[in-house]
């Protein structure tokens, strides 16, 4: 079994990003990227992914969608719709974050991410600890964010957290981020629930697309959390 094929098989069933699996279509614009920090604050509490993400599609279908519209919505509607979502132990305190985050959010940048991401230059440090300043996103929630946001802001990849890296280590995968990059790119296209790459740009140590490496860490995430799919991988590799 060569790596290369393990990261095929990885991505055949498990290629998808969070942020596509809660309906963003990652660009970077202000909307999806207010959405994605949403998504990554929710995806950081001790829960499943799964009520993560079905609790940030009910937000959004709410019509939460922005910092603006987030802020306006009441407490309440907030936590409804969590509750919807299914996302029930966090509900009352993630509702208030939530609405601090938008208005801080709108205070600092004008609801605008790009700004942080221009404020930071190019420094991930300075970028994570920007985005530690909204209420709800700790260590946790900002290596999310930057993990599913190489996909577009490619001056941030290769980027492979600890939790993805630990998928990668179940599956015998090397441990470097730029050697894991290689070979997200040559293992497989996007997935059909995956939106059209952007621009090859240049990223950090030379690589050009953050958007291979962004599907793969999130397959490797899921490895990390289900030894199912660690066991159906080994088995197809």
């Amino acid at each position: 079994m060569t790596a290369r094929h393990t990261v095929e098989v990885l991505l055949a069933d498990h290629g998808t990003t969070y942020a596509a699996e809660a309906g963003i279509r990652l660009r970077n614009t202000p909307q999806p990227l207010y959405q994605l920090l949403v998504l990554s604050d929710l995806l950081s509490a001790r829960i499943r992914a799964s009520v993560a993400v079905a609790a940030a599609r009910a937000l959004f279908a709410h019509g939460m969608r922005s910092p603006r519209r987030m802020a306006a919505a009441t407490w309440q509607q907030r936590v409804d719709a969590l509750g919807e979502g299914g996302y029930r132990r966090y509900d009352e305190r993630t509702a208030t974050q939530l609405g601090e985050g938008a208005r801080l959010l709108l205070d600092d940048y004008g609801g605008d991410l790009r700004r942080l991401r221009e404020e930071a230059d190019g420094d991930l440090d300075a970028l994570r600890a920007g985005l530690r300043r909204t209420p709800g996103i700790g260590p946790a929630g900002a290596d999310i964010f930057v993990r599913e946001v190489q996909a577009v802001w490619p001056e941030t990849a290769p980027y492979v957290d600890g939790k993805a890296l630990q998928g990668a280590e179940r599956l015998g995968l090397p441990s470097s981020p730029a050697e894991l990059a290689r070979l997200a790119e040559l293992a497989a296209p996007a997935g059909p629930a995956e939106p059209p790459r952007p621009a090859r740009q240049a990223g950090r140590g030379g690589q050009t697309d953050g958007h291979g490496i962004a599907v793969l860490a999130a397959a490797l995430v899921r490895a990390a959390l289900d030894q199912h799919i660690v066991d159906d991988v080994r088995a197809h590799a």
